[in-house]
């Protein structure tokens, strides 16, 4: 791996505290929550470090996040950002929900596309929305796309007040084209729903593929959307709390301006996502180049031990989706792949009904990591 990413044993690893090696017991090769194993960028230590030397932990100024955002989207996405449009939050989840609470009504439907990421479930039924599923569309050589005459007529029901688009899309890694993100905003536009769209996961779109900002359209509807982003997967840094939002509009601007204090960022996340928008494009590059390897290398592990799983790389991110289905696991395969193989990974019913016979890997990790992973889903399975 390169240097940057750091050099790292699995006893290394065990030693950390967060989610992901504490929720299973030590036998347990965990590859399930999305976020990877490889060490911070100097950049973004280096600013967390300098706020501790001088006690600066209080609560998050204004800073310079909106420049660091703006400059960042313009040069990975070639995205004009206004710095005054982006607010910061505590992470996307908590920004799409306060948003939700303050652009829909109490009650109201909100349009997803399973299988998809699976707090989008567990946040709307918290705020009293209610899920309206428009399944993505699966061909027979198992590749994804969205279904529009299924939107369309989720939208058109009289309860739907928010359309909520994951792109790119979790767990598939899928991006969706230019013409596909026009085709959402007429209908949003047509049936004069809200658009809020997860874009988390847009700095890890890997070669070969290109990420679109919604607001980033020549689409009236591009002005009233809310998007939303962050610096935590790109640079593996969720336990620091800060994302993006990117109001549109001057209206959905005073929208997030309202509701200031429910969605205060950690100020140590603002400065560590300020220094990784702006000094740590180099550490970007080297995780891409890592995932963009294992991507392969998993397709290569999953032929030669486990053939029986479909797998079709992803765009974008370091998760992978498994049809395990051909292994006859029934509905959550996850459950066999951890009491007989002792790893762990997500199963696909968290991403909704469409996911019973999935799970989800995570491959941010060592290729030798990853190797053992699969080394050991394939013992789970007598192979």
């Amino acid at each position: 791996m390169d240097k940057l990413l750091g050099t790292f044993t699995l006893d290394d690893l065990r030693a950390r505290k967060s989610h992901k090696w504490t929720v299973y017991p030590a036998d347990v090769l965990p590859a399930f929550v999305a976020e990877m194993d490889f060490m911070i960028a100097e950049p973004i230590a280096a600013a967390v470090r300098a706020a501790l030397d001088i006690g600066d932990t209080g609560y998050p100024g204004d800073g310079e996040l909106g420049e660091a955002f703006a400059v960042f989207a313009g040069e990975r996405f070639g995205w004009k950002v206004r710095p005054d449009r982006v607010f910061a939050i505590p992470d996307v989840m908590t920004g799409i929900a306060e948003v939700l609470m303050a652009v829909t009504p109490h009650g109201s439907g909100v349009v997803i596309n399973p299988p998809v990421y699976g707090p989008f479930f567990l946040r709307l039924g918290y705020l009293s929305r209610q899920v309206v599923q428009a399944p993505l569309r699966r061909a027979s050589d198992g590749r994804y796309d969205l279904d529009f005459a299924a939107i369309d007529a989720a939208l058109a029901r009289p309860d739907v007040s928010a359309y909520l688009l994951c792109n790119p899309h979790n767990p598939l890694g899928r991006t969706w084209s230019r013409d596909q993100l026009l085709q959402i905003a007429d209908l949003c536009q047509q049936h004069q729903v809200e658009l809020l769209v997860d874009e988390i996961h847009a700095p890890l779109v890997l070669d070969g593929a290109e990420h679109v900002p919604f607001a980033s359209l020549d689409h009236p509807l591009a002005e009233r959307a809310y998007t939303f982003n962050s610096a935590s997967k790109g640079w593996n840094i969720p336990g620091l709390k800060c994302g993006v939002t990117v109001a549109g509009s001057a209206a959905a601007a005073a929208v997030l301006a309202g509701r200031w204090e429910a969605l205060l960022a950690s100020h140590l996340g603002v400065l560590a996502s300020v220094a990784a928008f702006t000094q740590a494009g180099d550490w970007l590059e080297a995780v891409r180049h890592q995932l963009a390897q294992n991507r392969a290398l998993l397709a290569e592990l999953l032929a030669k031990w486990l053939p029986q799983v479909g797998y079709l790389p992803g765009q974008a991110s370091f998760l992978g989706w498994l049809d395990c289905r051909g292994l006859g696991l029934g509905d959550n395969p996850e459950d066999a792949f951890l009491e007989r193989g002792r790893v762990a990974l997500t199963g696909g019913t968290y991403f909704g009904t469409q996911g019973a016979g999935f799970a989800r890997l995570n491959i941010g990790t060592s290729p030798e990591l990853l190797t053992e992973a699969v080394r050991r889903m394939a013992a789970a399975v007598g192979r």
